[in-house]
């Protein structure tokens, strides 16, 4: 024996009749917050902002990241690398 119930309601409606609590308000925080958040980091993504972040490491960095990307190709090879 088959036996087919089709129910028509609404995702509210569903989750009122299954005793599920109404996160409608918790969402609609949760996105206003993620909104704000976003629109006040915004100028971070901007390209004199990023250049200004990358160049404020000076030679250093670069040559710290050179060594490690030089230590990186080396192992990869099974060689020793650039230690220096």
């Amino acid at each position: 024996m088959n036996v087919k119930i089709e129910i028509d309601c609404t995702p509210l409606e569903a989750r009122s009749f299954l005793g599920l609590p109404d996160v409608g308000p918790l969402n609609d925080h949760m996105v206003a917050e993620m909104q704000k958040r976003m629109d006040a980091n915004m100028a971070m993504l901007q390209p004199d902002e990023l250049l200004k972040t990358w160049t404020s490491f000076g030679g250093q960095a670069q040559e710290q990241f050179r060594k490690l990307m030089t230590a990186a190709a080396g192992g990869a090879m099974g060689g020793k690398g650039d230690r220096s």
